[in-house]
């Protein structure tokens, strides 16, 4: 990336929300472009979801790779549900994004003649997979692109909570904030924040997912869906929340900081899909591999469906855990400890920090809420629906992860979509035009609750809510759970609240999401991709998976 151009007190004011590898390269590239830019996060500048993404980067880096094979696996992951423009886009500009990264000074793992170490990772055909300190990549893109925009006039706001947008005649023209509330001392936890609006001439979010719906997530605590929620409150267009994604592969308990503290937030630790595309296998309690019951590729099948294996094995136990078995990687079990303590590290020490050995013996493993394909509308830019507002990352939906994601292409999202985003906020200021968007689904209506009608809703608590969505909207769905869900939802959501802290204010954007998630959720009623309906009457049984979605899209005809 270039030098960037010195913001003149009339240049376009961008307000961009969230400090991951989305946020944070969107403010780099519109500064870049001549924005005068404010970033605001609701923790520290470093704290956001890219940190703790193990897995790596995907593209099309390497001579013998090729971008439509690359494409090719993108639509097949997502079951032919994708946008294909926005397929390849990604794609094809995914290699120049990456180089930025490596300008930035993001150190990607290579071999000693220089190259760099392929990764293979579940429904890709190709070891396209970059990776930077073993299972580091997140860490070490958030770490260069946190360092860059400390050195540019990117001005920072942190602990600072998006509580709604802001509306002027149909446009977003700022945000609305609680600023200091997460900052409170041990010695006075229940201190207010105080409220700041800035006004912006555009507005992004870049607020990531929404992960702490669910009682096992591998997100952050941050991961509340706060941009969806202020998006759905401003009338903006979201698509496809019933997409949500299971990770196979979690360690049980809680997982600690990158500094080795316990994380407050209770997610849990990811295991990378990486270790599984080095050969590490699963099974179950009698050491047989169950996950060819399910698909031919086995521990490689795209994620939902290797998720889904793993929860009917632990079905058919008692719900207790299947096993990650990596102990034949090498010879020899020093060779195998040696072997994934370089390439693995941090999962290594998560692994021996819970007294396990997995160089001798397999590790317990269960799926958990991972990542959300749907979001709010965009064009391949990041515009959405509402004029002056955009939205990227893992917030957006622009299409390119159809019902499932393909492995480590959300990185690849983040820096490509932020990029378009950043480079496209002056231009469109300047011309004062905004697309125009296809009319929307009509947006599914929620479930209204009639008295005596169902079970009584327990008190409301975000626990409460978090097993709520597990048990009746998580891996497996049907028409009785969610409905239960609905009704429940509709019950807490009339019951009027006036949130004060940060905390009050994301158990409602909580709320609003799991309430238009369940709604599509029941709206879907076939089975596709990450939305697995047991009672979807075109199975055969209730185990049946379909793995044939994107057939015709494998074959070449898209």
């Amino acid at each position: 990336m270039t030098a960037p151009v010195d913001a003149e007190a009339g240049a376009v004011h961008a307000v961009v929300v969230g400090s991951g590898i989305a946020g944070l390269t969107v403010a780099l590239h519109a500064v870049e472009n001549g924005c005068r830019v404010t970033l605001v996060t609701k923790d520290v500048l470093e704290h956001a979801n890219t940190r703790y993404a193990q897995g790596g980067i995907a593209g099309v880096m390497f001579d013998d790779d090729r971008a439509a094979d690359h494409i090719r696996d993108t639509l097949t992951a997502g079951a032919g549900l994708n946008d294909p423009e926005a397929v390849r886009v990604l794609v094809e500009e995914g290699p120049a994004r990456i180089r930025e990264l490596i300008a930035l000074g993001v150190a990607f793992d290579r071999r000693a003649d220089g190259s760099f170490v392929k990764g293979l990772e579940a429904a890709h055909s190709y070891p396209r997979i970059l990776h930077s300190g073993g299972d580091a990549t997140g860490t070490a893109i958030e770490k260069a692109l946190v360092a860059r925009l400390r050195e540019s006039d990117v001005r920072v706001v942190e602990h600072a909570f998006l509580i709604d947008l802001v509306l002027e005649d149909g446009r977003v023209t700022g945000v609305d904030l609680l600023v200091g509330d997460a900052a409170a001392s041990a010695d006075a936890p229940h201190v207010d924040g105080h409220r700041e609006r800035i006004a912006a001439d555009a507005v992004v979010l870049a607020t990531g997912g929404a992960g702490e719906l669910y009682a096992h997530t591998t997100n952050p605590a941050v991961a509340t869906g706060d941009g969806i929620a202020a998006a759905l409150r401003a009338g903006a267009d979201v698509a496809d929340l019933e997409f949500f994604q299971f990770h196979p592969t979690v360690l049980e308990g809680k997982t600690a900081d990158a500094d080795g503290e316990r994380g407050a937030t209770g997610e849990s630790f990811l295991v990378s899909e990486a270790v599984r595309g080095e050969g590490a296998t699963l099974i179950d309690e009698r050491g047989r591999r169950f996950a060819f019951d399910a698909h031919p590729d086995g521990e490689l099948a795209p994620r939902d469906v290797v998720a889904r294996a793993i929860a009917r094995q632990m079905d058919a136990q008692n719900g207790r855990p299947v096993l990650l078995d990596a102990t034949h990687l090498r010879p020899t079990p020093d060779e195998v400890a040696a072997f994934l303590a370089e390439r693995f590290p941090t999962i290594d020490r998560a692994v021996r920090d819970r007294s396990l050995d997995w160089s001798r013996e397999p590790i317990p493993v269960t799926p958990a809420a991972h990542y959300l394909m749907g979001g709010v509308t965009t064009d391949l830019d990041g515009r959405t629906t509402l004029p002056g507002l955009y939205a990227v990352g893992e917030v957006a939906r622009t299409g390119v992860h159809g019902a499932n994601r393909l492995a480590s292409n959300s990185l690849l999202e983040g820096a490509v979509f932020g990029a378009r985003a950043g480079d496209a906020i002056a231009p469109d200021a300047a011309s004062d035009r905004w697309p125009s968007f296809d009319p929307a689904p009509t947006r599914p209506a929620a479930a209204t609750n009639t008295a005596g009608g169902g079970p009584a809703a327990p008190p409301f608590t975000r626990a409460a809510l978090q097993e709520l969505m597990w048990e009746d909207a998580g891996l497996v769905r049907d028409a009785e759970g969610l409905g239960h869900a609905a009704s429940v939802l509709a019950t807490w959501r009339a019951h009027q609240r006036t949130p004060r802290t940060e905390a009050e204010f994301e158990d409602e954007n909580l709320l609003v999401v799991a309430e238009q998630l369940v709604a599509a959720a029941l709206r879907r009623r076939e089975s596709v991709g990450a939305h697995f309906r047991r009672d979807d009457s075109t199975l055969d049984s209730p185990e049946d998976e379909r793995t044939d979605a994107a057939a015709p899209v494998a074959s070449g005809v898209a």
